[in-house]
């Protein structure tokens, strides 16, 4: 019976537009923390007031975006806490599925507290793996894939962020069935700003030192072949090869362009195979950066995708050109 995979995680054309990004990149594989803010307020949760739902009853869903009360915009929890300081009805304006609708939030005085039923957030962390920077722009990439809010499922609207240098301190293995992960304690140490989250990666300016990093040529499409090629990876100060094997390249997925299977048994002993924190790790094939690993098969750990490097290349040339 095969087996079934479940993936967790011309001549002239006009307008003419040439990229900007170098033939040749800093290449990545260390983690870093990524601190992400969103464009108004995420609904996430509800919590009963006198024995009823009120943020509920009013229409909310978890996965709506609080983006005006009273007809101030509203970009923070601080800023959502300050505009309703008082027991009353408030007029919203709510972000859901691609349409603007209006609810109203009813809030309560408890003791020295307002309530209104509804559990927000306003910011998302999480760790991944720097996978380039461009020496001529600075503009730096990750991830290989975007970041979804938990409750809706869809992109996370965002407005700006940060990413941070991060020392690793535990790894949970991989297993079948069950995928692991990197834990890492944020430093004080911002390395970039993040201004996109798309389909294939977030993208910002790093505006840390470059002086350190290692270059190399980027691997095009076409270049790419089936067999040995090696992902990178820092589980310390010192960014190592791990080697893994090309099984299928698809040109024809927007995102899982590179099916590997991690064939290096010292990183399947540190690891168990591909665990989460590992996107944005680089991939390599002949000395060149070709790919970026981004997901990983749930029921075969060793085994993941990646993404075209030029496919990142192209969205980040949009923060210059």
């Amino acid at each position: 019976m095969k087996k079934k995979l479940f993936v967790f995680f011309l001549l002239f054309s006009f307008p003419l537009h040439v990229f900007a990004y170098s033939n040749r990149l800093i290449v990545g594989g260390e983690p870093i923390g990524i601190e992400i803010h969103s464009k108004g307020v995420y609904v996430v949760d509800f919590y009963k007031i006198n024995d009823t739902y009120p943020g509920k009853d009013e229409g909310f869903k978890k996965g709506d975006i609080i983006l005006e009360v009273n007809g101030e915009n509203i970009n923070s929890i601080d800023e959502l806490n300050r505009y309703i300081s008082d027991e009353g009805d408030y007029s919203a304006v709510v972000y859901r599925n691609g349409k603007k609708i209006n609810l109203m939030i009813h809030s309560f005085q408890n003791n020295n507290n307002i309530e209104t039923g509804l559990y927000v957030k306003d910011v998302i962390n999480g760790l991944g793996t720097l996978s380039y920077i461009d020496p001529t722009t600075s503009v730096f990439a990750s991830l290989g894939h975007e970041i979804l809010e938990s409750n809706s499922n869809r992109k996370f609207r965002m407005s700006d962020g940060l990413i941070y240098e991060v020392r690793l301190n535990y790894i949970h293995k991989s297993k079948d069935g069950n995928i692991g992960e990197l834990h890492a304690n944020f430093m004080n140490h911002v390395r970039g700003n993040i201004s996109k989250n798309e389909l294939n990666g977030i993208y910002g300016i790093y505006t840390d030192t470059l002086s350190d990093f290692e270059e190399i040529d980027i691997g095009l499409e076409n270049e790419i072949n089936l067999g040995e090629a090696f992902i990178r990876y820092s589980f310390d100060d010192t960014p190592k090869n791990y080697s893994i094997d090309i099984l299928d390249i698809n040109n024809q997925e927007e995102v899982k362009n590179i099916f590997f299977e991690i064939t290096d048994s010292d990183l399947l002993s540190k690891t168990g195979g591909i665990v989460q924190g590992m996107s944005g790790a680089p991939i390599l094939q002949n000395n060149k950066l070709v790919g970026v690993v981004n997901y990983v098969v749930i029921n075969d750990s060793k085994k993941g995708y990646g993404v075209f490097i030029e496919k990142m290349l192209k969205e980040g040339d949009k923060l210059v050109s």
